[in-house]
């Protein structure tokens, strides 16, 4: 059986984490059987982080444990036989390799400073990651969390920029995607593939989040990137907000 552990819902979404969000894209668009398991506080992982896969064996009686969303791909690829990486030619997998950095390590970074930094979306944050903790625990925690959100993001670089600067960098980051995957396209093309459930994680976080930050009135200026996540989404049947 395979478990994958991700976040608690929260922002108005059931899976608040691209890097959940596209390992559970990845395990649906192959036909896995997999179940969901949730797990409060991330530091309790194995490598601090989520999310990660739990592969139980009946027949060895052990378990095995991949940590890292892109160490996911690669395990659920060889599982699956080429089932994400193997109809795509050695150019289109480092286009794709290019993209998951833009996304992952550069735009996904702005989406947290969105969140973490901004003091009108912190409280937001704290209520919904830290509002369960009893009484005062709830300001403080969230307070230190928050100065090692501030301090991960000065270190990474783009904090130490002004917001006018993070936002030109994000408009450049978001109107590229929208270029490579124009109206009815997607990442790599005309044909959806695992490299567009990275991208289209990233997207969906940030366009149906409650309440909007200052990235989604950026987000907003490039439309087809809406009906891009859409309709990766829907393709696989994995969405990033709750559907009722």
């Amino acid at each position: 059986m395979i478990t994958l552990t991700i976040f608690p819902p929260a922002f108005g979404l059931r899976n608040v984490s691209p890097f959940c969000l596209k390992a559970e894209l990845a395990l649906k668009f192959l036909g896995l059987e997999y179940q969901i398991e949730i797990l409060d506080d991330p530091r309790k992982a194995p490598k601090g982080k989520l999310p990660f896969l739990r592969i139980d064996s009946t027949k060895t009686n052990s378990s095995e444990i991949i940590a890292d969303s892109e160490l996911i791909f690669d395990y659920l690829d060889e599982l699956s036989q080429g089932g994400l990486y193997g109809e795509l030619s050695d150019h289109a997998v480092a286009q794709g390799k290019a993209w998951t950095r833009l996304a992952e390590d550069h735009l996904y970074w702005i989406m947290v400073a969105s969140r973490w930094v901004d003091d009108e979306w912190f409280p937001i944050v704290r209520e919904d990651f830290f509002g369960a903790l009893p009484g005062p625990l709830t300001y403080i925690i969230s307070y230190f969390a928050r100065k090692q959100m501030k301090q991960t993001y000065l270190l990474h670089g783009l904090g130490k920029h002004s917001l006018n600067d993070q936002k030109k960098f994000a408009r450049a980051d978001l109107k590229s995607i929208s270029d490579a995957v124009g109206k009815d396209g997607f990442i790599l093309g005309e044909n959806l593939s695992c490299f567009d459930f990275t991208t289209a994680s990233l997207l969906a976080g940030i366009l149906d989040q409650r309440k909007e930050t200052w990235l989604n009135n950026i987000t907003d200026e490039f439309p087809l990137l809406r009906d891009y996540a859409e309709r990766v989404q829907k393709e696989v049947g994995v969405y990033a907000r709750e559907i009722v």
